[in-house]
């Protein structure tokens, strides 16, 4: 069994300082779904599954620069086995799930604090921003529910 790459991704030119920009945790997946209450709210089959987490500093510049950057990932294995197709290429789809945790920061203390993280209204616009941008690269993006 092979396991499929993460890959955690931030805006390299905006490292103000630990934890202040957006965040990503990617995943390569054969399938992958959310599910609340018992009802599946999004699916994918073949795919990424990607944990957005949004800072406080965070602008749309960051949204587009991660969704550009998710959706040319080559992490999908081509004819001769090497990791050298990106999602379009392979025909996957991405799985964006809200992820406020990534802001866990727990430097001090074993309490994480959440301080860096966006406030909700804020991450909520840029969490749909982002899928907007995805979307708009030609990839079918499925969404989680926010706040759940």
């Amino acid at each position: 069994m092979k396991l499929a790459p993460v890959v955690y991704l931030q805006h390299p030119k905006r490292v103000i300082r630990y934890g202040q920009t957006m965040r990503a945790v990617v995943q390569r997946v054969s399938r992958a779904q959310v599910t609340v209450d018992g009802e599946i709210i999004g699916e994918v089959g073949l795919g990424l599954l990607v944990f957005l987490g949004v800072g406080q500093d965070d602008t749309e510049a960051d949204a587009i620069y991660l969704a550009g950057k998710i959706a040319g990932l080559r992490v999908f294995e081509d004819e001769q086995g090497k990791m050298n197709c990106s999602a379009s290429e392979v025909g996957a789809s991405i799985l964006a799930v809200s992820q406020f945790t990534l802001y866990g920061d727990v430097r001090r203390g074993k309490r994480p604090s959440f301080d860096a993280a966006a406030p909700p209204e804020k991450a909520r616009q840029l969490y749909d921003f982002f899928v907007v941008r995805v979307r708009a690269s030609g990839l079918r993006c499925e969404i989680g529910r926010f706040r759940q």
